[in-house]
């Protein structure tokens, strides 16, 4: 391993989330929540107020301080670095926007092989070199809690690229991989070096752990993903692990995908609500770590039914060294920052 590099993963070693990474036992549970820096704080909406998502990005003293809320206010157990999935996309050259109320708009999607060629050539490092700043900023303001790097896996980024934007059927995606698959794998393939390159920079900029987030993957079947998307994740994760860092490999709606995003790769495997914890840990095996896996609507309801489904998932964890409590998708807008609060403190205190 690069001494650097080592030096930067090896700094907290006996940090629980680290260790859960690992299959480790842990003191207690550590827990962290994707989207934990996001609307339902206070903070981040009076930052909002000033700044667009995009302009919090670019400036990496804004988006330290942004990534630093949770951890200052709910004693999570990691931070995520603040950032969008989609800043990769910005240096291909299709236009990038985030229309109010729409989500992501791509100006220029891709649907040929002339679209892909025409992707401009991307150096991490410095087209996306604000982001490796928000690393620096952050290891140098976090103190002992572990710092999660992340990106989009290719099929992710591929489906907004494709679609311009969101989408709930994937149709113009699964178009292309059914009716001209060589441009598919050709997009698939830039995307899949680009982002393995995002994430080998980040962890050299300090990141001590990184998640590959497949948020949409669940639209496929396991044919599908194991022709046209398995090898290119896989590539991506396999980055990440030989550098020597933890790789969470995070999708939803994946309950039948789970033994091939086990084969992709991954140290700790995301698990949504979907399926109960122990059965995906059981379909997964005890070599890989689990992340997951509270329904965030639960967030809103009465603080008993809370707690009743944060120990549901405790119990079906059953102890085991390996779980890192989350949910199974990002915190709503419009959540209980008490709740969020009440959930760490249950999870730290199970047990003991």
């Amino acid at each position: 391993m690069h001494s650097s590099i080592s030096s930067l993963i090896t700094s907290e070693p006996e940090a629980p989330f680290l260790r859960a990474c690992r299959g480790l036992p842990t003191p207690h549970t550590p827990v962290w929540f994707m989207r934990q820096a996001g609307r339902y704080m206070a903070e981040y909406r009076a930052i909002r107020e000033k700044y667009s998502l995009l302009e919090i990005c670019y400036q990496p003293e804004l988006a330290a301080e942004v990534t630093m809320h949770p951890v200052r206010a709910l004693g999570v157990d990691a931070a995520i670095l603040f950032a969008d999935i989609l800043l990769p996309v910005i240096p291909l050259g299709r236009g990038l926007e985030f229309a109010q109320g729409e989500g992501p708009v791509i100006g220029k999607p891709v649907r040929t092989m002339e679209d892909v060629l025409a992707l401009h050539p991307v150096d991490a490092e410095t087209d996306l070199g604000y982001v490796m700043q928000a690393i620096r900023i952050l290891r140098g303001e976090l103190r002992g809690t572990p710092l999660i790097g992340f990106c989009g896996a290719p099929f992710t980024v591929a489906s907004y690229l494709i679609e311009g934007g969101s989408s709930r059927e994937f149709l113009k995606t699964k178009m292309m991989m059914y009716s001209t698959p060589e441009v598919w794998h050709a997009l698939m393939e830039k995307l899949s070096v680009l982002l393995a390159e995002y994430l080998s920079v980040q962890i050299q900029a300090g990141a001590q752990a990184v998640q590959v987030f497949d948020s949409w993957v669940g639209t496929l079947s396991p044919q599908d993903y194991e022709r046209f998307v398995l090898p290119y994740s896989r590539r991506v994760l396999q980055t990440a692990q030989a550098l020597g860092v933890p790789a969470i490999h995070f999708g939803t709606n994946t309950a039948t995908l789970l033994p091939l995003m086990k084969c992709a790769g991954g140290d700790v495997i995301g698990l949504d609500w979907r399926v109960p914890l122990d059965d995906g840990w059981k379909l997964l095996g005890d070599k890989v770590a689990v992340q997951g896996n509270l329904d965030p609507a639960v967030l809103f309801a009465p603080l008993p039914e809370i707690k009743a489904r944060v120990g549901d998932i405790l119990r079906r964890a059953g102890g085991r060294p390996g779980h890192i409590f989350n949910l199974g998708h990002g915190i709503l807008q419009h959540t209980p920052v008490d709740a969020v609060r009440a959930v760490v403190e249950l999870v730290h205190a199970y047990g003991n």
